[in-house]
């Protein structure tokens, strides 16, 4: 199953980015023995839209049919690192063919665009910024891929 990371915003070259890219690394690395990764990206420049719903519309054009669907949300449930490991696995083990990873722009992501998500995901109460969350959230795919491989890189 191949994960997808969607995003508003460019990332440039810098810490962010190699965090992004060495995790991804990883995942290509480990996961097809699982049948899960490879990690990509798609991202959307937000300059050109005046609202949060033109934005969200957008990023969900980016989905593709059949796509199970994680918005990241501060209002989402704080899943642990195990936690999400079980849904990547029960998806992948349902024949879902790509997980897609939703992170908006600075206004959040419009609900009415995404009626009817898979799972809403929280990094906690914090609001971080989106190119953060996406360095965090390539470092749990890959914990997840960990986990679910019995690597020993997640210690419970």
């Amino acid at each position: 199953m191949q994960l997808r990371i969607i995003a508003s915003g460019r990332l440039k070259s810098g810490p962010e980015r190699d965090l992004i890219q060495r995790y991804a690394e990883r995942i290509r690395a480990s996961g097809p023995q699982i049948a899960l990764g490879p990690l990509a990206e798609t991202e959307i420049d937000p300059k050109p839209f005046k609202s949060r719903t033109a934005e969200s519309t957008v990023l969900a054009a980016q989905i593709p049919d059949g796509a199970a669907v994680c918005l990241m949300d501060e209002r989402g449930k704080p899943f642990s690192s195990r936690e999400l490991a079980n849904a990547l696995a029960r998806w992948r083990d349902d024949g879902i063919r790509e997980t897609c990873f939703v992170i908006g722009g600075a206004d959040g992501l419009d609900r009415k665009v995404f009626t009817n998500p898979d799972m809403m995901l929280s990094f906690g109460k914090a609001v971080w910024p989106h190119m953060l969350v996406r360095a965090m959230l390539a470092e749990q795919l890959y914990r997840a891929v960990s986990i679910l491989s019995g690597s020993p890189y997640h210690r419970d």
